[in-house]
């Protein structure tokens, strides 16, 4: 125990605080290190544990008052001095434990679970997005539904004007606490209250709006700033604007998948594009300069003689904008084959077949090849 905190330090409150206090502490520490909003973080979880921990003790007040008094000895099941758990009943903090053991049922720790504040769920929507939209970021607007706190009753699920009684079975405790004699003697026991449900309060006239929930499912709209160099499969999170949360936990959060349409002419990996750039015969062998269209417009770039058909090129930064610089624009050159030639095109190919002797050189390095593919 020497290494464990002081549980008003872990929830940032001063020694002796109400619980109101100590109910608007966790909820504000439960969502600091809450696990959804730290994903991997280690220490985040642990925290979120100690921070459980010492509010499931503050906020029931028979443990509260034996940590005031003994620390954490005092609620700690193997420590002399918490209970019974230091007089030879074997390691239980309490009677209840003692019962719950022998004989089954529920007691107060977890009812105060049960009725302890709860983050609400999260919400998972999709954006879809063009191609120059996740290049350059965008603003869209996103509907969704969502789970809300009844505006009508302000989420107490009485109707507006009523007001919520306290149970007269558990007086507000959402316990029935009775005594029973076992073999080990008399035994404080504690259940849910049944009349209650273990909520300690009763609606006699229900919210029309809500039903009693509490809440009522909403449709919601988003302007949402969608930032450039987006990929697809990122998720974007709004915090706070997932469901409403139980017994006055805080909202859940907005998860927006990114999802991109294909584009007819641009390809994508990470923050480079590629395209492909249909050219003529005559530009492949003599070179020259092209037209290359990149997301910002069209580029030229000068070919060199005797480009093959496939070679890839590369324009530097005219690829999609990151954190740090731009990606590249790569286009691989494809020779466009004419069709439908006329007599005097097709004569002046043959001329040119001529004068180059067929190209006599490649031919057999092609012909080699073949050859040994072959044996």
């Amino acid at each position: 125990m020497a290494d464990k905190r002081d549980y008003y330090e872990v929830l940032g409150i001063q020694k002796g605080a109400d619980e109101a206090s100590i109910k608007k502490a966790y909820r504000s520490m439960a969502k600091k290190y809450h696990p959804d909003m730290n994903p991997g973080n280690k220490e985040a979880e642990t925290k979120f544990k100690e921070v459980n921990e010492a509010y499931e003790v503050l906020s029931d007040p028979e443990k509260k008052s034996r940590y005031d008094q003994f620390g954490h000895a005092g609620v700690d099941p193997n420590a002399a001095g918490s209970g019974f758990g230091g007089a030879g009943f074997g390691g239980f903090s309490d009677v209840g434990d003692i019962f719950d053991t022998f004989f089954g049922g529920g007691f107060s720790s977890s009812s105060a679970r049960q009725n302890a504040p709860r983050q609400g769920s999260d919400i998972e929507i999709n954006a879809t997005l063009t191609f120059e939209e996740a290049a350059f970021g965008v603003k869209k607007e996103l509907s969704f539904k969502r789970i809300e706190v009844c505006s009508d009753c302000n989420g107490t699920g009485a109707k507006k004007g009523t007001t919520v009684d306290t149970c007269p079975d558990c007086r507000g405790t959402g316990q029935i606490k009775q005594v029973q004699r076992t073999m080990l003697g008399n035994m404080m026991t504690s259940r849910p209250c049944t009349r209650c449900g273990g909520k300690g309060k009763i609606i006699k006239t229900p919210c029309p709006n809500c039903s009693g929930k509490g809440v009522a499912q909403k449709n919601k709209k988003i302007n949402l700033d969608i930032p450039q160099g987006i990929d697809h499969g990122q998720y974007l999170q709004k915090r706070g604007f997932g469901n409403a949360g139980s017994n006055g936990g805080p909202y859940g959060d907005l998860l927006i998948g990114i999802q991109i349409k294909p584009h007819p002419i641009f390809k994508r990996k990470g923050a480079d594009v590629y395209c492909d750039v249909p050219i003529s015969f005559a530009e492949a062998a003599l070179g020259g300069e092209i037209e290359v269209p990149t997301i910002y417009g069209k580029e030229k770039y000068k070919l060199p003689e005797g480009t093959q058909t496939g070679t890839r090129f590369c324009i530097k930064n005219k690829g999609i904008k990151k954190v740090f610089g731009t990606g590249e624009h790569y286009f691989n050159v494809v020779i466009d084959v004419p069709r439908n030639l006329t007599q005097k095109q097709k004569d002046l190919l043959k001329e040119f077949e001529g004068l180059e002797g067929g190209n006599s050189e490649n031919k057999s390095s092609f012909m080699s090849k073949m050859r040994e593919l072959f044996k």
